[in-house]
């Protein structure tokens, strides 16, 4: 089944519905569904073997990925924040292209005979009459769908690889069709290069759910634009939240938004304090936790709203703790824990995190698929599985700290550190040392007016752990490294440790 069809049967259904909220632009599922029509005859009278956004979010990036998908060609959002260099080095790797793009963006692309370039008003201008149907749409689906670019961070990004069987098997699997009231919208922030940004046009636009698209995030229009836009459901990264709990903290304000009734967050480690204090600030809200990954096309486990509210009120101190939990898996995936040998770990037992299922691709462009013989793909990611099933994330396996052998979880001296009042964010690394080969190293950010003494968080880590993970250095920041999608770049906090005492 190819992903034009959740459009189709949106546009069907809820033609006149909105689907789409940009600023002043909002486009009906029926005018989306025309625009995408034109867009996919234009894309394949241009020969185009990808369709390529270089933009911020807008109306262009819902109408370009179903335009693919009629066009039969993968859809490649690439990071518009990257440098010129780096994006003319993946427009070389996703050409000959039909590329969307817009402003300044435009002059960043380097002139090219198998690049066909459309400014994004022109690409949203034309729209294809009431009964036009885009010829030959493709139905197999093995067809690739969707084609994400890795961040790249430890080298050369890896072209990840979406087929249509992947989504629609996501979509189907977590996702009701036209569950959506007629007045429901959520708001989207996160950019459209990211897994959770196509992810959120597929399913809201399955669900008939309008989508308000933010192109530029900041607390207070966040704010406003809930509430003008009567926002009922909405997802962030953990840094802007954060970035909300903190503005409505310094200026005092009650958030007045009857309508918002659900948030759901992911794509980073969220600090404890700040999913509290949200759950006060916004006590009418459902909130959610939602992992996933490029490779599974999105999310494979949830912290649902009632695990928030059995964490927040138990007694219990195992159950409590699921509040940092990323919640247990969706009916539509499995998930394991295995160990360096690949032998499968118990409850409590911290190893590799391993997942199979339908909407689990699990490939790349170049490097073929990661499956191993009984499907599954290793996530790269360490966590552990309580006895109920709630998964705990401890980091990337690359983040481990070796100390004379011994791997070190960033994650669980973090936590400790994070325990401590005056601690904003902190953030451990990996640090040269002569004797052990690595040692442990902190990077924190004190809570405004607060103070801290590295001894004094030393020894709070000492008092709860073994001496092994008190951090050797530590040193104060106003602010760590986040991506525009919440991730941490613990690279960037290593360059500080890089050189030994």
């Amino acid at each position: 089944m190819n992903i034009s069809t959740i459009l189709d049967m949106a546009a069907e259904a809820f033609g006149e519905r909105v689907g789409v909220v940009c600023g002043e632009t909002r486009l009906s599922y029926a005018e989306l569904r025309a625009t995408a029509y034109a867009a996919a005859e234009r894309i394949k009278a241009s020969g185009a073997a990808y369709v390529v956004l270089l933009d911020v979010s807008s109306p262009a990036a819902s109408v370009a990925v179903f335009a693919a998908a009629y066009a039969g060609v993968p859809y490649v959002p690439i990071n518009y924040r990257l440098t010129a260099d780096e994006i003319n080095a993946l427009v070389e790797r996703a050409s000959p292209a039909y590329l969307i793009t817009s402003g300044e963006l435009r002059d960043k692309l380097a002139p090219r005979d198998d690049l066909t370039v459309v400014d994004r008003a022109d690409f949203l201008a034309a729209r294809a009459g009431e009964d036009a149907v885009p010829t030959e749409v493709g139905d197999d689906p093995r067809a690739v769908a969707v084609q994400l670019f890795t961040s790249g961070t430890t080298g050369k990004p890896k072209a990840a690889i979406l087929r249509h069987e992947n989504l629609m098997s996501y979509i189907v699997g977590t996702v009701e069709f036209a569950a959506a009231d007629e007045d429901d919208a959520i708001l989207v922030t996160v950019p459209p290069y990211h897994i959770a940004g196509i992810s959120s046009v597929l399913s809201s636009t399955y669900a008939c759910r309008r989508v308000v698209q933010m192109p530029n995030f900041d607390a207070a229009g966040w704010l406003r634009l809930c509430r003008d836009e009567n926002v009922t459901n909405a997802f962030l990264v953990p840094t802007m939240l954060a970035r909300i709990v903190e503005h409505l903290a310094a200026t005092g304000e009650t958030p007045e938004l009857p309508r918002l009734r659900a948030l759901a967050y992911g794509g980073g480690k969220m600090p404890l304090s700040v999913i509290q204090q949200a759950v006060r600030l916004f006590p009418n809200v459902d909130f959610t936790n939602a992992y996933g990954l490029t490779e599974t096309s999105s999310t494979i486990a949830v912290l649902g709203p009632d695990d928030h509210r059995a964490a927040l009120q138990s007694d219990d101190p195992y159950v409590q703790k699921r509040l940092a939990s990323v919640g247990r898996a969706t009916g539509a995936v499995e998930i394991q824990i295995r160990d360096e040998d690949d032998g499968v770990l118990g409850p409590d037992q911290a190893g590799y995190v391993f997942v199979r299922g339908p909407q689990v691709s699990g490939e790349y462009k170049q490097q073929g698929s990661q499956l191993d013989a009984d499907g599954w793909f290793p996530t790269r990611d360490r966590g552990w599985l309580d006895r109920d099933g709630y998964l705990f994330l401890e980091g990337r396996a690359d983040d481990v700290i070796v100390r004379g052998g011994e791997n070190i979880s960033p994650g669980e001296i973090e936590d400790v550190l994070l325990s401590h009042p005056a601690v904003a964010d902190v953030a451990c690394v990996a640090m040269p040392d002569e004797q052990w080969g690595e040692a442990v190293a902190a990077a924190v950010v004190l809570k405004d007016g607060a103070q801290a003494s590295a001894d004094e968080l030393q020894a709070l880590v000492k008092g709860q752990l073994r001496s092994s993970r008190v951090p050797q250095s530590i040193v104060f920041k106003d602010a760590l490294p986040y991506n525009e999608t919440g991730k941490l770049l613990r690279r960037l906090v290593r360059q500080e440790f890089a050189t030994p005492d």
